[in-house]
């Protein structure tokens, strides 16, 4: 089914810039709109328009103020439009149905069974029929599917490397447009992780900033001037495979002392047993020896740490974010982590006074990773021109 939506063609990044400053602001009028943005009144009125249209925004009327119109605020419209978001890890589905605010309306946990591509993909479409089935009306507003997942990820949606996965080459985003008949964004998924920051979490209000996750690997999502950086093939960010030490530890990408090999949850657990310490099966166990002063558990989570800083100067000098976003599951040893992340960036950051950056510790739950590829997804729809664009439905699935 072919819907049509009468409107200007809108570019890309006019539609998806206004649409941002209106979801992060709104109520907000146009000319406020133009101030954040920098764009001239008529382009915001072509972007505007069809986006209002189609239901994506909305008009507050209110009392004119002295002489003039009064003026028309304009607002992110929350129950016409949703999104499905998905977290895929090697052994768990999270998802949720969410409205452009990044609001949860339904959610769903569930393992995989298993951990081939054809495996995960039939238990994802299985998840969106779930979902859809929770609330009448999720079948009509659900607008597309976002999913977030480790690996390199292609601008068509392809996953062309997960180390995590095992997986080369997998055309997913069509994939899982074909067997749940919705349009699918497929990202990386601290890329999601840094979009939901962006909107709604600690980037917002900064233009260039680093969200860094830290558990079953290492990765980085980029915004640089307010815009999400992908590079030219989707390999920005991939934070975890700077190679620290090259006699070190051999990683799952096939090099050796990757700073996923010392900073990851499995390297600190793998480094306390090497060292003397116990076999443990847990961050949290990890931390917890630590705490109680165990040697072998100190100096893992020192190592760690101080490989982190070394990273992260590397990331200052290149690019000079003003806040790095620190989260993941490896979070929770923070305190274990900081005093040796911070002793490094300091030391390895040129000018190190006004290149430092600031560094924000956010636990996060795997509801928010997964609200991230919803938000990811309704801002692909936004930015796609609104003009004659198809909407999928879940009944294509069937066709």
């Amino acid at each position: 089914m072919t819907e049509h939506v009468d409107g200007f063609f809108v570019s890309d990044k006019a539609a998806a810039e206004v649409f941002g400053a209106i979801l992060g602001r709104g109520p907000i009028s146009r000319s406020e709109v133009a101030r954040l943005t920098g764009l001239s009144q008529s382009t915001i009125t072509k972007a505007v328009k069809p986006m209002l249209a189609a239901g994506y925004l909305v008009e507050e009327r209110e009392e004119a103020q002295g002489r003039g119109r009064p003026a028309s605020p304009l607002r992110v419209s929350t129950d016409r439009h949703y999104a499905i978001g998905v977290k895929l890890s090697p052994h768990e589905i999270v998802a949720v149905v969410a409205n452009p605010r990044a609001e949860v309306l339904a959610s769903t946990r569930r393992g995989l069974p298993g951990r081939t591509v054809d495996d995960v993909t039939a238990e994802v479409a299985s998840v969106v029929d779930e979902l859809l089935g929770k609330q009448p009306e999720f079948s009509a507003r659900v607008e597309g599917l976002g999913l977030a997942l480790g690996g390199l990820v292609d601008a068509r949606g392809t996953l062309c490397y997960s180390p995590l996965l095992g997986w080369r080459d997998v055309p997913l985003a069509s994939m899982l447009e074909a067997a749940t008949g919705l349009y699918t964004v497929v990202e990386n998924d601290v890329n999601a992780l840094a979009v939901e920051e962006q909107l709604f979490g600690a980037g917002r209000g900064v233009p260039t900033f680093a969200v860094v996750t830290v558990g079953a690997g290492v990765g980085c999502g980029l915004v640089v001037h307010g815009e999400l950086v992908h590079g030219s093939a989707g390999m920005a960010g991939e934070i975890g495979h700077i190679a620290l030490d090259p006699k070190g530890e051999l990683c799952a990408c096939g090099n050796r002392g990757c700073l996923e090999t010392i900073a990851s949850d499995r390297a600190i657990l793998a480094a306390i047993a090497r060292d003397g310490g116990p076999f443990l099966t847990s961050i949290a166990e990890a931390a917890l020896l630590a705490r109680e002063g165990n040697a072998e558990a100190r100096a893992a989570f020192a190592r760690a740490g101080e490989a982190l800083g070394r990273a992260l100067a590397i990331l200052a000098n290149l690019v000079n974010p003003s806040r790095v976003v620190l989260s993941g599951e490896g979070v929770i040893a923070s305190d274990l982590l900081m005093d040796h992340l911070a002793e490094a960036l300091d030391r390895h950051t040129f000018a190190n006074v006004a290149g430092i950056p600031e560094i924000v510790t956010r636990p996060l739950s795997d509801e928010t990773w997964a609200k991230g590829a919803a938000a990811n997804v309704l801002r692909h729809l936004i930015a796609r021109p609104l003009t004659n664009r198809p909407r999928a439905r879940r009944a294509a699935a069937g066709t």
